[in-house]
């Protein structure tokens, strides 16, 4: 892919447009040894090795951040009032642009996948696709073996939307409940919708897993990190099988 030489050092982080025009004009900037001036030239960055000052471009055209994203902060890429996801993010991340796929409401923590890469985010949101996300909730309420058979035949929302069958495992029942919930779809505040048509309040919820990708356990809140090369590739071929589907 030929890009404009400005264009591609500026996405690399190295300054403004008007910044990178400077650096090209100091003779600072080498394409496959020879220097280059004009802000216009062409290159093929995958193909072509840029320097400037010596130093290699190292390029890649897309970012893949997982977040362990705390409460009170958006899933969003701007607001004007609230902090969003990507204030969260270094300088040199952001300068890629990423959005997060899909959301997390303000008040829920854990995995959310941020990236720039427009054709992965619209597999992984697809409803066709049918992708399981996994949530750890403290629930207000006893949840019984009645509300793990509701929501495996799937619980009628307050708006009269039948969600799809999903898989409650309780992990300790009580005044207050633990349990697990994968669900395979997203609508707007889906579990605490579903928890609320058995009668029931989400008091604390975190998502752990989203397709092939689980929270890294080494990440605090707030924090986030880079896939690897393996999660990439996890993420690029994933299929769900029939009993992910049936969120099972």
């Amino acid at each position: 892919m030929d890009l404009r030489i400005d264009k591609l050092l500026a996405h690399m982080g190295y300054g403004t447009r008007k910044e990178v025009k400077k650096l090209l004009k100091s003779g600072a900037v080498k394409v496959d040894g020879a220097p280059v001036h004009d802000a216009k030239t062409k290159v093929r960055p995958e193909e072509q090795t840029v320097t400037v000052w010596g130093e290699p471009v190292e390029y890649k055209p897309y970012i893949y951040l997982l977040m362990n994203k705390p409460p009170g902060v958006v899933s969003a890429t701007e607001d004007p009032v609230e902090e969003t996801v990507i204030d969260l993010l270094e300088d040199e991340d952001r300068r890629f642009a990423p959005f997060p796929v899909g959301r997390l409401d303000k008040d829920t923590e854990g995995l959310l996948l941020l990236t720039n890469d427009g054709a992965l985010a619209h597999q992984l949101l697809s409803p066709k696709k049918h992708v399981p996300k996994t949530y750890v909730a403290i629930i207000d309420g006893e949840v019984t073996e009645d509300d793990v058979k509701a929501f495996r035949r799937g619980v009628v929302l307050d708006d009269g939307y039948e969600a799809k069958p999903a898989e409650l495992v309780v992990l300790r029942s009580g005044l207050r409940s633990d349990v697990e919930l994968t669900i395979t779809e997203g609508k707007f505040h889906q579990v605490k919708r579903m928890f609320r048509a058995v009668g029931k309040r989400v008091v604390y919820l975190k998502r752990v897993r989203m397709g092939p990708l689980f929270l890294d356990p080494d990440l605090a809140v707030g924090e986030y990190r880079e896939l690897t090369e393996e999660e990439i590739k996890l993420l690029k071929q994933y299929r769900p099988n029939s009993n992910e589907k049936k969120g099972t």
